[in-house]
């Protein structure tokens, strides 16, 4: 039987500084958005219970949205190429 030969070493990929922080921001935001409503209702109302319910429920509501965001955006070329080689592997060994 003859040995499938070996894949050829690929450098590791290695995300750029504003990519790792990306998520951090948009968490980032959603709090800022929880803290908004936080403080429209305790102002509106004077009751931090209350207030401290609505932040926790802004920031959920807004995590899901930027989520929902996100995943209707347009795919990037390297993302195209990537799932291209999901689909069709080079090697005909494959299975």
């Amino acid at each position: 039987m003859s040995m499938p030969p070996e894949p050829a070493e690929q450098s590791p990929v290695t995300p750029s500084r504003r990519d790792r922080l990306r998520p951090l921001e948009l968490v980032g935001f959603a709090g800022v958005l929880g803290v908004f409503a936080g403080l429209v209702v305790l102002m509106a109302t004077r009751d931090w219970l209350l207030a401290l319910v609505f932040l926790g429920l802004g920031f959920i509501v807004s995590v899901v949205m930027v989520a929902l965001v996100g995943l209707g955006g347009k795919p990037s070329q390297e993302d195209l190429d990537a799932r291209k080689d999901l689909q069709r592997p080079d090697s005909d060994t494959w299975h």
